[in-house]
């Protein structure tokens, strides 16, 4: 429907350039086949009107007017049907040999399998809701949303539902993509020229079975992306095509979300994915130590599940390097020695246990020479307002309580204030040295109190 769109404003800019006769006979019976790489392709009639349209005086002016329409470069080439057949031709075969090659890829990590991923209290009803998803497609929850903390499982899952769709349901066009790389392609379709963009851009997101889209979170305070984002939901969701969606936060709590979305993104299951207890935090170690075939002695795992509370990710990497620090010094299995050794600078130390809101708010306090009523008052100056910030961050860093239980500590804020100032800080730390060095001083001092 583009091509022919398009074609159709050339043709009206030629049918002002050129006689009617010329116009009815060589020019309004050419068909455009194709249009890729700023080429487009015509198809003449004939073996003679394709030499009529290729002649000095009415080439150059169609040339001239696909590049009006087009608005690039776009060179004509005029095929007869023996030639475009040839080009068919050549395009099966080299669609065939992509199609291959796309069999031999993997599009989801195969190790992010429902097989892989250990099931506990914390888990079980987001591995129910995305296993049932992936056994019915946009027949059971649609949209799922779910969310959870960094490091908790919401990609494994994600990828285990591409996993299981490839393997049971190879006839279903299903894509993964992070909201980065969704906004790079809205990007690129925008520098690639409006039309010709959108089309490919629409093409690709909204010719899908399944769309599953990671740390939907950044879409806030990005309105270009969120308007086509909201059209792109819709047309999936008006065509019963699973959406799953995945964030850091519920959509309550994205401040910057246009209302529209929130709505949609609530109107069908929202399922959190919580910090793992104890024995799920063992037996995700034991899980990992196996598939790796790491020896390691038990009370190494308890030690590093005891020791880490909230990031898998993290955790697993903490048990790689014990397993790493063992093999350096010639061991092959890995003990409480290794263990102290290779974790005594990265695993958190037993202070961090009796840490609170309390003396976090005091040691803020202390760092910043301020008062506990300044920091929970109303005061808006500059040299209140970042301790304060800076308080909310650490507390929202370090203790896992509701964004309404931190309010209700300062004074009864409500929580968009608070996670105003904890998004805040955060981009702070990335983009800011003073405030991330500062962040750090206070924190060691809460720790080393």
């Amino acid at each position: 429907m583009y091509l022919q769109e398009q074609w159709k404003k050339v043709l009206d800019i030629l049918q002002n350039e050129v006689t009617a006769v010329t116009f009815d006979l060589w020019i309004d019976t050419l068909q455009p086949i194709a249009y890729a790489n700023d080429e487009l392709r015509l198809l003449a009639s004939s073996q003679t009107a394709k030499n009529q349209v290729n002649n000095k005086n009415l080439y150059p002016k169609i040339q001239q007017a696909a590049k009006e329409v087009f608005n690039a470069y776009t060179n004509v080439r005029i095929v007869d049907q023996q030639e475009h057949e040839e080009d068919m031709e050549r395009a099966r075969i080299m669609l065939d040999s992509e199609e291959k090659a796309d069999k031999s890829e993997k599009k989801f990590n195969s190790k992010y399998t429902f097989d892989n991923f250990v099931v506990g209290k914390s888990n079980q009803f987001v591995h129910a809701a995305m296993r049932s998803v992936a056994e019915h497609p946009s027949s059971k929850f649609n949209p799922l949303f779910i969310y959870g903390g960094v490091g908790l499982g919401k990609t494994h899952l994600l990828h285990a539902v591409g996993n299981y769709l490839t393997q049971t349901r190879p006839d279903l066009n299903v894509i993964y993509v992070t909201c980065e790389n969704f906004t790079n392609d809205y990007i690129e379709s925008i520098r690639s020229g409006k039309e010709k963009g959108n089309y490919a851009f629409r093409e690709k997101y909204r010719n899908v079975d399944v769309l599953m889209i990671d740390d939907i979170q950044f879409i806030s305070n990005k309105m270009g992306i969120q308007e086509e984002f909201f059209h792109t939901f819709n047309d999936l969701y008006q065509n019963n095509k699973q959406i799953i969606i995945a964030s850091d936060r519920p959509p309550k709590e994205m401040s910057a979300l246009e209302e529209r979305l929130r709505s949609r993104f609530s109107s069908g299951l929202i399922q959190d994915i919580q910090t793992p207890d104890f024995e799920t935090r063992v037996a995700i170690l034991k899980k990992k130590a196996s598939q790796e075939g790491y020896l390691v002695e038990e009370n190494v795992i308890n030690y590093i599940a005891q020791k880490s509370h909230t990031n898998i990710r993290e955790m697993e990497g903490v048990l790689s390097k014990v397993v790493f620090y063992a093999s350096l010094i010639g061991k092959n299995k890995a003990t409480m020695d290794e263990a102290y050794e290779a974790l005594k600078d990265a695993v958190e130390d037993n202070t961090k246990e009796n840490v609170d809101a309390d003396k976090i708010m005091d040691t803020v306090c202390s760092f910043f020479k301020i008062t506990r009523d300044d920091l929970i008052g109303k005061k808006k100056n500059k040299e209140i307002v970042e301790p304060r910030q800076v308080c909310i961050y650490l507390i929202n860093e370090m203790l896992t309580l509701p964004l309404t239980a931190i309010g209700a500590i300062f004074g009864g804020r409500d929580h968009t204030t608070i996670m105003h100032a904890r998004d805040k800080i955060s981009q702070c730390v990335i983009t800011n040295p003073h405030i991330k060095t500062l962040v750090n001083d206070v924190r060691s001092q809460i720790l080393n109190n």
